[in-house]
């Protein structure tokens, strides 16, 4: 499991298995012959911290993805669930300051 992993079925690599099989049983294209699809997830097995390494490394703009699950009314992330604990982790052990909006206690 990745040390990433907070609890939810999405997030793991049998839930892309599933998700990659429906596709070729559930889509007239695959059904028909004319496309087999594969899902590719290469975030599922790194850490928060390699996936922060790899976002700084290729220039993605951080501040713009969203995590939390329990966000306010403007979208601005709780800071609290796992979701928002363990990005925050993510960024503190690669030494890189956190972009993160989160609204205020």
């Amino acid at each position: 499991m990745p040390s990433n992993y907070s609890g939810y079925p999405d997030c793991r690599p049998a839930f892309v298995e599933a998700f990659e099989k429906l596709a070729n049983v559930a889509t007239a294209a695959a059904v028909e012959g004319r496309a087999t699809y594969r899902v590719h997830a290469p975030l599922l097995r790194m850490t928060k911290s390699q996936i922060v390494q790899t976002g700084v490394k290729l220039g993605v703009p951080l501040r713009l993805d969203a995590l939390c699950y329990d966000p306010d009314v403007l979208g601005r992330a709780c800071g609290r669930c796992d979701s928002c604990r363990l990005r925050a982790q993510g960024f503190s052990r690669r030494g890189v300051p956190d972009p993160t909006v989160y609204f205020p206690r």
